[in-house]
């Protein structure tokens, strides 16, 4: 299949549920195969190669495997709009929202229930700013108590909006954590942000890196992992 596949002229694009998806071809200098995967909401299929590997190899690998990326994409959540339904994923639950035309513009949270004004045609957005403040604050707040523990100077936190990694260390000490994580529960996102701060110690996942993740984290990594394969999509299905 893949030989015959070869010798075609293929976009990088696949059909799949009936609509085209684009296949996103990302070179890696320490990958040794092939690795393929959905990206969270669906919207691409997603290829890791080696730098020897011809481009059009990895597109006919994506369309060898059209079967499996289908069963990927039957498990994508349906788009969930808290404009449209009202109600907010927040922390690992859901707020209301009490939404007034003459109300003021700036969100309040009381008793369960966000409060706020302005235009109806752009709540959807006002919604978004009001969980990335909420993210934005929540990060520095678990960066500052885990940068303690390790005995750390506080690392300085920007929010991401990718759609590839819940977060990621840079060599200059900067925290990049998706904003998503903010509707996640509270140990889910704080088990993301004590990893990235163990990567201020050791750029890696070696023995060292596991052992001082365990030292930072209060509770179990491992479930917070289980929650975000099981439901992390979840996340991405809002606001598409």
């Amino acid at each position: 299949m893949i030989e015959w596949l070869r010798s075609e002229a293929l976009e990088p694009a696949i059909e799949l549920g009936g609509r085209k998806i684009p296949i996103e071809l990302r070179r890696h200098a320490r990958a040794k195969r092939l690795t393929l995967r959905l990206a969270p909401d669906g919207k691409a299929v997603l290829i890791t190669l080696p730098r020897w590997c011809a481009s059009k190899e990895a597109i006919a690998f994506a369309h060898a495997r059209a079967a499996w990326l289908q069963a990927q994409l039957d498990k994508v959540p349906k788009a969930f709009d808290p404009a449209a339904s009202r109600l907010l994923p927040y922390k690992g639950g859901e707020i209301a929202i009490d939404w007034r035309e003459d109300a003021p513009r700036r969100p309040t949270l009381e008793a369960g229930t966000l409060r706020l004004g302005g235009p109806e045609e752009t709540l959807g957005k006002r919604l978004q700013r009001f969980l990335e403040t909420e993210a934005q604050s929540h990060f520095a707040d678990d960066a500052a108590f885990y940068c303690g523990r390790a005995a750390l100077p506080v690392a300085p936190v920007k929010l991401t909006r990718a759609r590839r990694r819940w977060g990621s260390c840079s060599s200059e000490g900067v925290l990049r954590l998706n904003w998503r994580l903010i509707m996640a529960p509270d140990f889910v996102r704080r088990s993301v942000v004590a990893h990235e701060v163990a990567h201020l110690v050791h750029f890696d996942h070696s023995g060292a890196f596991h052992a001082l993740l365990d030292e930072l984290f209060e509770g179990d990594i491992e479930q917070a992992n289980r929650w975000l394969s099981a439901s992390g999509r979840k996340l991405y299905a809002c606001f598409t």
